[in-house]
């Protein structure tokens, strides 16, 4: 079983996500566990303040670093379990699913959830990993923290209904995952390709693996560089990309 701590200005905001749907199902049957702390029970002073101005001057304030640095090590010390501490910033390693897949492997992972303009920069000496969730800026971490915990809870033993849903998603095996249809068959004049009803489970096995192929040829051909594709299949997306030059090429001529 994992847990998950998370340390904020906003706590409150974690409980109707990870209480919910399959995260809130794979909690009650133990598979996780997850517990927030309000950042503010770690000042010293009336106004319970975690953010200063910044040295040398700037727009807006920055979060200090005692009460981090306090909280930190106040939460890591509730539990014999040896934390893995992550913050989150544009400086980080962007997320994605290998990633995901590394830290389900952790016992115990503690989030540092950022508000305002940002930190104290001392306090990223207290970080194991530091991730991005990509190149835009969010108000806090805590919509990070919960991205993070969402994409790794599913990858846990018993989380999902089905042990095979996630292998079989984008991005698990390098690739988008193939196009998905339910009934009915033909509606408003689009079909559902004929093998998906064919009952033949070789061939849909091989329809899905190619759709998967070209959508992420299509999409976000970026990802096939590091994929793990036979000969076969290599030579398929040549050809895919061919195709498509040549489509691309005929349709500046007309």
């Amino acid at each position: 079983m994992i847990c998950f701590d998370a340390i904020s200005v906003i706590p409150q905001v974690f409980e109707s996500y990870v209480s919910s749907s399959i995260l809130g199902r794979a909690r009650n049957r133990g598979i996780f566990e997850f517990y927030s702390y309000d950042l503010r029970i770690w000042t010293h002073d009336r106004h319970r303040t975690v953010d200063d101005a910044p040295f040398g001057g700037g727009q807006g304030m920055l979060m200090k670093p005692e009460p981090i640095f306090e909280a930190v090590e106040d939460v890591s010390a509730m539990d014999p379990r040896k934390p893995h501490v992550i913050f989150f910033s544009p400086c980080g390693t962007p997320f994605t699913q290998d990633l995901a897949q590394k830290l389900s492997h952790k016992e115990r992972i503690v989030f540092v959830c950022g508000r305002y303009e940002g930190m104290d920069e001392r306090v990223y000496t207290l970080a194991d990993e530091i991730i991005s969730l990509g190149d835009y800026v969010l108000t806090g971490g805590e919509l990070a923290a919960l991205t993070v915990t969402d994409a790794v809870v599913r990858l846990l033993p018993g989380a999902l209904g089905d042990s095979m849903s996630a292998q079989d998603e984008s991005f698990s095996q390098g690739l988008l995952e193939y196009e998905q249809y339910t009934r009915p068959a033909n509606y408003r004049g689009m079909e559902v390709p004929q093998v998906l009803l064919s009952g033949d489970h070789g061939a849909i096995a091989r329809w899905r693996r190619a759709n998967a192929l070209e959508r992420t040829l299509r999409m976000r051909p970026d990802l096939l560089e590091g994929a793990d594709l036979t000969a076969q299949e290599r030579a398929l997306v040549e050809s895919l990309t061919r195709s498509s030059k040549s489509d691309d090429q005929l349709t500046e001529e007309s």
